[in-house]
């Protein structure tokens, strides 16, 4: 048996207009539904406690019968509510008893239908096989239902097709994560075994280190969080964002995407080739090479060649909906990122919003929206971030991010970045050339340390002023 299925609201399908291409015309939508496999699946349950659990394995707590009649959904749930009590089995009586309890019996079709689901099956062996046939009908009914959404969504007043590609590459990408069976195991007894081992291994092997070693004692960077690092302008936020990059693609040899609105992508690679070639930074950018310059890129030229897996993305206009599109399409591509930077979240381009909506809010919804990239994503996210001018001559604070308080709410760790600088700019006697790195919030650990650093300005990165520094040597994919 077939129902129709009803549109969004505010959507009527049409007929065709007399030039329209045959596929854009829409068909008579019916949800898909095997009745007779719900039939089926159900009697099973009712004569044998081995089918309940082989319906279980595969329809869980029973959404696929959403598009089912009302008294499927009802019946299942009670057959498992009647099946999970110490030494009861369900059957068409006992599945009775439990529906009139809870007020359903009459709208499951009563007694009378329960007797007849039981007695129409003659074996319960093939229960799994019929229950995945009602999973791939629901699976094709979800799949309708977001074809349907978006056809709502085209017809909307003042679309955006690239929202509107980004709301449909979520919701495809939730489908597929639910029909690959990604479901995460959550109780205690599950996360148990694999938590010891790390406390064994004595590391957390999901943990992402830093180029710099006394900063490493202090704070990870963790897959599913949001980290943000905090700066003045000219403060070393993109540089500290690129060096974390060029680490984890170069030396650790893992995928890596840093997106910035800050700077061209001729711009990322000349830091970058200054950072891994120790070339000054001004030779590259005014193309002013010296003959010991060349030699330090030759040296890097093969490293740099392979970096396939290391993005640099300048596109105009990024949205966080189109940095999660790129993120995925790395993914896709068997490239899932190990670490990504964004540079910097004020000038990503706010999603269609409220026109009457505040720059505050405008941020807050960036900060949210890459927040929900990184669980989504599973990898940590670097979210540099400019202060505002009230921290200008002081030490910083997380509360001092231009244009909205949400920042520090979101972020699983927040790095302030302060240089030591004389009222006219100059740099400061003994603290000449560092940068202190500054723990403002830390969820996993200690907080308000200072870790300071070297500014290398000219080439372009920080250094640790820890006896072991930066190594270009450790690089993977070319010799030093």
């Amino acid at each position: 048996m077939s129902h129709q299925y009803a549109a969004e609201p505010g959507y009527a399908p049409a007929g065709p207009e007399p030039d329209m291409e045959p596929e854009l015309a829409a068909p008579a939508l019916r949800i898909p539904r095997d009745e007779a496999a719900e039939k089926a699946v159900l009697g099973a349950m009712l004569i044998s406690p081995a089918a309940v659990n082989d319906a279980e394995d595969v329809l869980g707590d029973g959404r696929a019968f959403r598009h089912s009649s009302a008294a499927h959904p009802l019946i299942y749930r009670a057959i498992l509510a009647v099946h999970g009590r110490p030494g009861v089995d369900a059957d068409p009586i006992t599945v009775a008893d439990q529906l009139r309890a809870t007020g359903d019996l009459d709208r499951a079709g009563g007694p009378g239908y329960l007797h007849r689901l039981a007695g129409e099956v003659s074996t319960a062996a093939n229960c799994a096989y019929y229950a995945e046939i009602v999973q791939d009908k629901h699976r094709l009914a979800e799949i309708l239902a977001v074809a349907m959404r978006t056809i709502g969504r085209v017809h909307e007043a003042g679309a955006e097709p690239e929202q509107i590609l980004d709301e449909l590459t979520t919701e495809c990408h939730a489908l597929l994560a639910a029909n690959a069976g990604q479901t995460e195991k959550l109780s205690v007894a599950d996360r148990w075994e694999g938590f010891v081992d790390e406390l064994s291994a004595g590391k957390d092997p999901d943990a992402m280190d830093t180029p710099w070693p006394d900063l490493n004692d202090k704070i990870v960077f963790k897959p599913k969080e949001l980290a943000v690092v905090g700066a003045a302008t000219g403060g070393g936020k993109s540089i500290l964002g690129l060096n974390l990059g060029a680490h984890v693609a170069l030396r650790r040899g893992q995928p890596a995407a840093v997106f910035s609105m800050e700077m061209s992508g001729k711009e990322l690679l000349a830091r970058l080739t200054a950072a891994e070639a120790e070339v000054d930074l001004s030779h590259l950018i005014h193309r002013r090479l010296t003959d010991s310059d060349w030699q330090r890129i030759a040296r890097v030229e093969e490293r740099m060649r392979n970096a396939r897996h290391f993005i640099l993305d300048d596109q105009p206009g990024l949205t966080v909906g189109k940095i999660r599109a790129r993120v995925r399409w790395m993914t896709a591509q068997g490239m899932r990122p190990g670490l990504v930077v964004v540079d910097y979240m004020q000038l990503i381009t706010p999603e269609a919003t409220r026109s009457e909506a505040s720059r505050a809010q405008e941020v807050a919804k960036i900060s949210r929206g890459l927040k929900l990239l990184a669980a989504e994503a599973d990898v940590p996210v670097i979210a540099l971030a400019q202060f505002n001018r009230a921290s200008v001559g002081r030490k910083p604070q997380v509360t001092d991010f231009k244009d909205s308080s949400q920042i520090e709410q979101d972020a699983s760790v927040i790095l302030l970045l302060h240089r030591p600088l004389a009222e006219d700019g100059s740099d400061v006697g003994e603290r000449a050339g560092e940068v202190d790195v500054i723990v403002g919030k830390n969820r996993n650990g200690p907080q308000g340390t200072e870790i300071p650093l070297a500014f290398q300005g000219r080439f372009g990165r920080l250094s640790s002023l820890a006896p072991k520094s930066w190594a270009p040597t450790d690089a993977i994919g070319g010799a030093a």
